[in-house]
């Protein structure tokens, strides 16, 4: 029953221990005999062989066990900034999470990050301070950092003995007075309770209230230990069934589940990780998926006991494999559920680099290979200028483009070379800008009218779309309704502004479609020609798109990182010059007497020069973090991009490629 699941996620800033932690808690619940090492290669989630070699997580990976009565899927996210679209697919299909912060570093950038998608996703989230044994570690100072840049709704669910020991040990908080008083701030039972004598306030009851109050996200516990000694692992683990949510749903109800993984079978054919959250699927029944196909499942494994287990059904709550569905995606609803989420939590990814095959005759296997690379990551983005015979991936990083390199040769025998990386830039319209094509107008080949009117919208806003025309102008014989007009025509205005004047996809902005008119066969003789199409709004839009947008103009906007740099106080004179270089802007600077701290903004491009340059000119000492803040307007010459639409700039060239004709004459 789905009563008894917990689907939890394991999230944290990379080196927090956040793989170790999972290593251990499978081996408090039985599930191993002892944990394995990130270092050794020895760990259950990170399989793949380049995690093994890297030490890092790269794919989510899920493992189950049974503790309190309650199974529970828990899939281990990447830590690393370059694989943060593996964690966002994640989040989608939790009950909650375990957020890991390092008792020696406190909270980092990428714990920020996190926690922010958290709270708007509201899931229910637990701490666990990490590493409590380490020379460096703190445990009122983590803390205060955590109430400070993430949530004063903290408890300690007890204290720290030996800290910074390899004898470092968590107890259990032995009185309830601080859960007591945290619970009562939103709880007047609690409240009134207390003030008739904590003493008296049964601990069972204390509990239950304490989990409500979890599930509603108003307070999150704290637990400290060490992943490599153990210490505290076991009381996190008997806390995850009573404090998290439990997975609910009807098994009896509609199919309705959401797919947030893609591996590829020994034969080559697609596995899908999915969440169910209502109804049940089995063996041999046809699912839809995705709104854009279906198919007959041939297989179903569902996680338990360490592993993945065929079963011949999966239930709402289960996480499991589904095989036979070769058209489904990541991010694909399955039965019920919307058909995709295109929502992002996180920033999508700021860089791109060309990949290009050195042997001619590897270009179709390279794109093949890219293809089905993307199939699991989506937001790489593959695209294709076949005019200039050249790739393009959409990257986080550096790592992310080394990751990449080295799954082709291992994974496709593929040897790909690989463009300087360069910035993703975006165009922000600078005013208002309008254009029309009227039906049976000169130059129009398209049997459509259509206004369009694009204006600036403020920054980080996105792309608004507005339709500002009755249902009299509107083909119902070839849309149904005017709802069914509106969400085709915003896809084909936004599919057009994915390619702006200067090649970037245009953002901050709202477009209003504010006129319409479509042919029917009868009228004057001069006017009367055939019914229009879908095909004839279609084609049209992306020339009045392109009118309007001339007419309003573009900025070219370049990401930008907010940077930290700690480092020791007497290289403060070798970094500035270096960072004048590399344009990044220090705002914010401290100064003591061993040790200097210097935040501000730099192009997301240069963070990598600098991540490089950092250990020389520190004497390996320097740390620097970093995270995606804002876009702004480029200084100097606007980079453009190479288009690999049917370019509407140019119209001429736009009606001879979708119409086949010269000026698109009939």
């Amino acid at each position: 029953m789905s009563r008894g699941i917990v689907n939890l996620g394991i999230l944290a800033h990379v080196d927090a221990g956040k793989t170790s932690l999972t290593e251990r808690l499978l081996y408090c619940a039985g599930v191993i005999d002892e944990p394995g090492r990130v270092d050794d290669g020895t760990t259950q989630t990170d399989r793949l062989a380049l995690e093994r070699q890297r030490g890092i997580t790269i794919k989510s990976a899920v493992v189950s066990f049974t503790t309190g009565g309650r199974t529970v899927n828990l899939i281990d996210t990447p830590g690393h900034p370059d694989f943060v679209a593996e964690v966002e697919r994640a989040l989608s299909v939790l009950d909650g999470v375990v957020l890991v912060v390092s008792a020696v570093e406190g909270v980092q950038p990428q714990t920020r990050i996190l926690w922010r998608a958290l709270q708007r996703l509201r899931v229910p989230t637990l701490f666990f301070i990490n590493k409590i044994d380490r020379r460096g570690a703190g445990d009122q100072r983590v803390l205060a950092d955590i109430a400070e840049r993430l949530t004063p709704a903290i408890v300690p669910m007890g204290t720290v003995r030996g800290r910074g020991t390899r004898a470092a040990t968590f107890l259990p908080a032995a009185t309830a007075d601080d859960v007591a008083v945290r619970l009562a701030e939103h709880d007047d039972a609690v409240l009134a309770a207390y003030l008739a004598g904590p003493a008296n306030i049964p601990g069972d009851w204390l509990r239950e209230k304490l989990a409500g109050q979890v599930r509603d996200r108003l307070l999150h516990p704290v637990y400290f230990g060490s992943a490599i000694t153990g210490a505290g692992a076991d009381v996190l683990l008997s806390a995850l069934p009573e404090l998290l949510p439990a997975a609910d749903g009807d098994p009896d109800g509609p199919v309705a589940g959401r797919v947030f993984k893609i591996e590829r079978g020994p034969g080559g054919e697609k596995i899908a990780f999915a969440r169910l959250f209502s109804g049940t699927v089995s063996v041999r029944d046809r699912v839809p998926f995705g709104g854009h196909g279906s198919g007959k499942v041939t297989a179903v494994s569902v996680f338990a006991d360490g592993g993945a287990e065929r079963r011949g059904q999966v239930t709402a709550g289960q996480i499991a494999t589904l095989s036979g569905l070769p058209g489904i995606q990541v991010g694909d609803g399955i039965g019920t559920a919307p058909g995709r989420t295109d929502q992002h939590y996180f920033t999508p990814p700021t860089l791109e680099t060309a990949v290009v095959a050195p042997d001619p005759r590897d270009k179709t296997r390279l794109h093949a290979a890219l293809t089905e690379l993307a199939e699991q990551d989506p937001l790489i983005n593959v695209r294709q200028d076949d005019r200039r015979q050249e790739i393009y991936l959409s990257l986080y990083g550096e790592v992310q483009k080394q990751v990449i390199d080295a799954t082709l040769v291992t994974e496709y025998g593929l040897r790909a070379g690989f463009r300087k990386t360069t910035p993703i830039c975006v165009e922000r319209p600078v005013r208002t800008g309008e254009a029309e094509e009227i039906l049976h107008g000169p130059g129009n080949p398209f049997l459509a009218t259509l206004g369009i009117r694009i204006e600036p919208a403020p920054p980080g806003s996105g792309t608004g779309f507005r339709l500002a025309v009755g249902h009299q102008a509107v083909p119902l014989y070839i849309y149904k309704n005017v709802e069914n007009f509106a969400a085709a025509m915003e896809q084909h205005i936004t599919g057009t502004l994915r390619q702006g004047l200067r090649g970037w996809q245009v953002v901050d902005c709202v477009v209003t479609l504010y006129r319409s008119q479509y042919s029917v066969p009868d009228g004057p003789p001069a006017t009367r020609d055939r019914l229009s199409n879908p095909q004839d709004f279609r084609k049209l839009t992306p020339l009045v798109v392109m009118a309007a947008l001339r007419r309003a103009g573009t900025v070219v906007c370049e990401p930008v990182h907010r940077f930290r740099l700690d480092a020791p106080a007497d290289t403060l004179g070798a970094l500035l010059p270096v960072l004048a270089r590399l344009r990044a802007v220090p705002e914010v600077s401290a100064t003591g007497d061993f040790w200097c701290t210097l935040e501000g903004d730099i192009p997301a491009t240069q963070v990598h020069e600098l991540q490089q340059q950092i250990p020389t000119l520190t004497r390996g000492e320097g740390v620097l973090e970093s995270s995606f803040r804002r876009y702004q307007p480029v200084q100097g010459p606007a980079p453009s991009r190479p288009r690999i639409d049917d370019n509407p700039l140019n119209r001429a060239e736009y009606l001879l490629r979708v119409t086949g004709r010269p000026g698109g004459q009939s």
